[in-house]
């Protein structure tokens, strides 16, 4: 299976779950000295880099592009396209289709995640599902006109409450008639909101699009609980065909902790 590795260049993440803050050139080398196919971008937005720059990068190294992350524009700009403030909600929505123009550029889809916003005070469930609706349909048709995915990720009941859980997620997309989105499987926040994330990920099946690896603990696979050999096999079984993807705290080693991520990938994978 294909193997990404995370890569934040924005200050406002820099305590966040993400592998290498280092100067682009210096993660990439790192990156690839760790085994990995290609980097998992998260830019402060979709003009912070210039293309021109990633793909110059991506072919020195031999490194593709596995997603790009829109959590900048909720952690740095407040934007969330389920906010009250209907101007805020336009402001996120082209946030998030600028970035899935920049993503396209390398073949890659963009990540919703902090971004979906929460439901709460003036604004209903109802009402913020029917907001998240409307501007995936907007986004899904962009994907698909871009020739990439959307990738939308269920996150854990401290961060969101729209969808916590990959089945129901799922059926969201389907209801609505998102063909061009995926699912994100992170298995962090899936130790938190699932049952049994071999059997979550079954029930998910071709909606899973995207794939985080980190352990109960969201470090590295081997630090904490997770029985990672019953997910990669889930994997195997319906046929998953994405990216694996280190999205993990490195406890100050990021090196040591990007490959122990690729060591746990490789041992699964056997």
């Amino acid at each position: 299976m294909k193997t990404a590795v995370t890569l934040c260049r924005v200050p406002e993440m820099a305590a966040g779950p993400f592998v290498f803050h280092d100067e682009l050139e210096n993660s990439f080398a790192k990156a690839k000295a760790c085994g990995y196919d290609a980097v998992e971008l998260f830019f402060a937005g979709p003009d912070a880099v210039p293309v021109a720059t990633v793909r110059e990068l991506c072919e020195r190294h031999g490194l593709g592009v596995a997603a790009v992350g829109s959590g900048a524009g909720m952690v740095k700009h407040g934007l969330s396209l389920t906010d009250p403030s209907q101007e805020v909600r336009r402001g996120a929505l082209d946030f998030i289709l600028r970035m899935v123009d920049f993503g396209a550029q390398f073949g890659a889809p963009c990540i919703l995640g902090s971004m979906q916003g929460k439901w709460g005070g003036e604004l209903s469930r109802e009402q913020a599902l029917a907001l998240l609706a409307g501007s995936l349909a907007t986004i899904d048709r962009a994907a698909g006109e871009a020739g990439v995915k959307f990738i939308y990720e269920p996150l854990n009941r401290y961060e969101t409450n729209l969808f916590n859980r990959l089945l129901p997620a799922a059926e969201f997309l389907s209801a609505n008639g998102l063909k061009n989105v995926v699912l994100l499987a992170d298995l962090f926040h899936m130790n938190i909101e699932e049952a049994d994330l071999a059997q979550a990920l079954r029930d998910a099946g071709e909606k899973v699009g995207h794939v985080h690896w980190a352990d109960s603990n969201r470090r590295a696979m081997g630090s904490g609980h997770t029985h990672a050999a019953a997910v990669m096999g889930v994997l195997r079984e319906i046929s998953y065909q994405g990216f694996i993807s280190a999205e993990i705290f490195t406890d100050g080693d990021a090196e040591g902790a990007a490959r122990k991520t690729m060591e746990s990938i490789r041992r699964c994978g056997e």
